[in-house]
């Protein structure tokens, strides 16, 4: 299910909801199994949501450590590369960042189908 988020201080973020579920969870939502059709994070918890999804990207392996691999060993195209839990994390913790400063509630609900 795709859901969308929404915040009066910034642009819409469209997401699968199986992509969401990580990061709500590292935001302190209880969720386990299943991202709920419509939620909330509000503004009195965006700061708690946002410092939890930095210590899950500061816990993730850093993408552009360097490797021991030699230069002549065949790489993968990084169309073929999974996404990184920071790339999926990153348009949803810029919206909690300026709905934090703008004081906004941050809402998702499903996205409406075209």
């Amino acid at each position: 299910m795709l859901v969308v988020f929404h915040s009066k201080a910034a642009a819409e973020v469209l997401m699968f909801s199986q992509h969401a579920l990580p990061i709500l969870k590292a935001a302190g939502k209880p969720y386990t199994d299943a991202l709920p059709e419509r939620g909330v994070i509000t503004r009195d918890h965006l700061a708690a949501a946002i410092q939890g999804i930095e210590q899950a990207i500061s816990l993730e392996p850093d993408p552009n450590a360097p490797d021991d691999v030699d230069e002549n060993d065949s790489k993968t195209h990084p169309i073929s590369e999974p996404v990184s839990f920071r790339r999926r994390a990153f348009p949803l913790l810029a919206m909690l960042r300026l709905s934090l400063e703008q004081d906004a509630d941050v809402v998702w609900e499903p996205a409406p189908i075209w």
